[in-house]
């Protein structure tokens, strides 16, 4: 009862007590057993993301640009199963692609949020045969940095069961061919992150340490490209860095995709689950 918590109080600081009951009115005047907001509203709906075809292709556009002005686009996949897969400003959006019955889920994060939850690691005999399915967007020229600053990646929950020869979390573009690419992975059957980019030419740059971040726990992994050097963070802690030529640049005309190189065979289909996508352009 309440009169069994009472405890006799000096004059001076029953006055002290009172003016911080005055101060602080919400903390002082809140129910017992009381919740934050965000619980007292509607969670987002988690469930299977219905595959859908590709963007259709631009035309009239054959040249590669660059980005002509800083970018931010950041993924939190909490929108739900019944809105469009877009970035927290409502642009760039993303399809769901799958073959041989791979598709995407929405499930509960380490949080109030969703995340994407990828096929299973495919045991299959032929690979052909696996189900595959990632995030793809449209042609979005705005997203290729050329020489500028970059950084981008994305929060990961991996165990050894899901780990490949391949594992591509977030992509643009590709390494061979002149292409050109940047890319984060978890790759090998070690659980070790990279980050990867490449110019129009033959030679590839890497930065991968030996740290394994397939332990069932979510990681934060940046890629942090400057002016001399790529650098690999952990949960915000540099972990690997390579140099890179100041005159690299980076432009293709591809979409981003997340999960994997495409939906087709040998794709380095990422297994896990992957939130909190983002992608930083600088000046």
């Amino acid at each position: 009862m309440l009169h069994s918590r009472r405890r006799a109080v000096p004059i001076g600081a029953t006055l002290v007590l009172g003016l911080l009951f005055l101060l602080t009115p919400h903390t002082a005047g809140t129910p017992a057993g009381a919740q934050p907001a965000y619980h007292l509203m509607t969670p987002p709906s988690a469930g299977v993301l219905v595959n859908a075809g590709r963007f259709a292709t631009p035309t009239g556009r054959s040249r590669v640009q660059t980005a002509s002005a800083p970018v931010a686009l950041r993924y939190d996949f909490d929108g739900g199963v019944d809105k469009p897969i877009e970035d927290t400003s409502g642009k760039h959006e993303l399809r769901p692609l799958g073959q041989n019955g791979g598709t995407l889920r929405l499930v509960p994060s380490d949080g109030p949020g969703l995340a994407v939850a990828y096929p299973d690691r495919c045991t299959l005999p032929k690979e052909r045969d696996c189900p595959r399915a990632i995030l793809e967007g449209q042609r979005d020229d705005s997203l290729n940095p050329g020489r500028r600053p970059l950084r981008y990646g994305a929060s990961v929950l991996m165990t050894h069961g899901d780990l490949a020869d391949g594992a591509n979390v977030v992509q643009k573009g590709y390494s061979v061919g002149g292409v050109s690419q940047f890319k984060l992975q978890v790759d090998h059957r070690q659980g070790h992150p990279s980050c990867v980019i490449a110019g129009n030419r033959a030679r590839i740059y890497r930065a991968e340490p030996q740290i394994d971040v397939a332990d069932g726990r979510w990681h934060d992994l940046e890629c942090n490209r400057s002016s001399e050097k790529l650098t690999l963070l952990i949960d915000g802690t540099p972990c690997a860095s390579v140099p890179v030529p100041s005159a690299l640049s980076i432009a293709n005309a591809e979409p981003l995709r997340i999960g994997g190189k495409g939906p087709g065979l040998g794709n380095d289909q990422f297994a896990g689950e992957i939130d909190n996508v983002f992608l930083d352009i600088g000046a």
